[in-house]
């Protein structure tokens, strides 16, 4: 059962960077999932799968793996470039695109 650390993405409904800042540690999944035969629920014996540990920063989280002995794959996150825009852009002359209302 292999860890992964990684950074948390941003949820697509915000537009702000928060809750963004932790790294996560979340446990590997060691057996299938089964299908409850009385209320058709998915399930696992594995309670592993579902701890999903927080860390301040990426050393902590990989410190606490190596000090629990747990193999990790460790995930940087992708540099995002901004391109500054302009409200007056909506309106220049050279506009590629077709303005309208």
């Amino acid at each position: 059962m292999r860890a992964r650390i990684y950074k948390e993405p941003k949820t697509a409904t915000q537009s702000g960077q928060a809750n963004t800042h932790e790294w996560v540690l979340e446990y590997g999944q060691t057996q299938p999932r089964q299908q409850d035969p009385l209320m058709g629920w998915t399930g696992s014996r594995d309670t592993r799968s579902q701890v999903r540990l927080r860390f301040p920063n990426r050393e902590t989280a990989v410190a606490y793996a190596e000090r629990h002995a747990v193999p990790y794959d460790l995930e940087l996150p992708v540099a995002r470039v901004r391109k500054p825009k302009l409200y007056a852009d909506n309106f220049r002359y050279d506009r590629v695109q077709n303005w309208t209302h």
